[in-house]
């Protein structure tokens, strides 16, 4: 599934490409692309709207319309947004964006997993209170790990709220931090030297602030990189990605750790496939027995 820097990538592209042109009509060929509401009704709100901004909300590309309301786009694993890309696959199409030029915005999706919905786009910038009611994904997205107010003060409060959590899930968690995803809080998580399952609350401070620093480098240089192309991933001109290149643990199971040499190892947290070099970042239990030793 694109990450933050993925989505990152395709909307700083689609910010160059579609702002201020005006849509003339959609379509969709998959009918659960835009439910509840049906594609004529959908088309019939977009039909004459302007694009006024393109933007990210965790994993969602947003594109801000002018009556105020949002275009939100969930790519969820194979989704892809094409803009003057040449040869596309016509059987994956499942939804077309026109404007009044004559240009296309086109959503192509082999496994039919994505999502469009038009919504009031002030509800897209609202952070949750910690105890607020589960609501819709979009309208229920944590802090944002690139912005200012996501600072190492900020992080260890959240880890204090959630104490018992392991960290690797807490940091997958959408409704406490938007964007990150299973490859980049690995590729952290590594740098930081914590474990997938420590608990949040087992963190020192100098870790809190070796995690915050490690999220920020693992993100910033996925965009940097125009993310990673593991497997659907292409960014808005059909392009992949480079970050898979540098990968320092992820996916590299067996590998020596590019800092000490020792294997890195594969396991499943939390339902997930986690990388992780078993000297670098010590288990829970091998830090209480040579805790216990001391």
């Amino acid at each position: 599934m694109p990450e933050l820097p993925e989505v990152e990538t395709i909307a700083r592209q689609l910010r160059e490409l579609v702002v201020d042109r005006t849509i003339s009509d959609f379509s969709s060929s998959w009918v659960r692309l835009t439910e509840p509401e049906p594609a004529s009704v959908f088309a019939a709100r977009l039909r004459g709207r302007t694009i006024t901004g393109v933007r990210r909300r965790g994993k969602f590309v947003v594109f801000d319309l002018d009556d105020g309301d949002a275009l939100v786009v969930s790519l969820r694993m194979t989704g892809k947004l094409l803009y003057g890309v040449d040869g596309v696959d016509e059987r994956y199409v499942r939804g077309e964006i026109a404007f009044t030029d004559g240009t296309a915005l086109r959503f192509s999706d082999t496994r039919k997993f994505g999502r469009m919905a038009i919504v009031d786009a002030a509800t897209l910038d609202a952070v949750p209170e910690p105890r607020r009611p589960r609501m819709p994904l979009h309208s229920s997205l944590g802090q944002e790990p690139l912005e200012r107010r996501f600072t190492a003060a900020w992080l260890r409060e959240l880890l204090r709220r959630r104490s018992r959590a392991a960290i690797k899930p807490l940091l997958l968690d959408q409704r406490a931090i938007a964007g990150i995803g299973n490859i980049y809080a690995i590729e952290a998580l590594w740098r930081a030297r914590i474990h997938p399952l420590r608990q949040a609350g087992s963190l020192r401070i100098d870790e809190i602030e070796r995690l915050h620093e490690a999220i920020k480098w693992a993100l910033r240089k996925g965009i940097r990189l125009g993310g990673a192309s593991r497997r659907d991933y292409v960014d808005a001109r059909g392009r992949e990605g480079r970050m898979q290149r540098e990968f320092q643990v992820y996916g590299r199971a067996g590998e020596p750790c590019p800092r000490c040499g020792r294997p890195i190892l594969r396991t499943v947290v939390g339902g997930r496939g986690t990388f992780h070099c078993p000297h670098c970042q010590r288990s829970p239990a091998r830090r209480r027995a040579r805790q216990g030793r001391r």
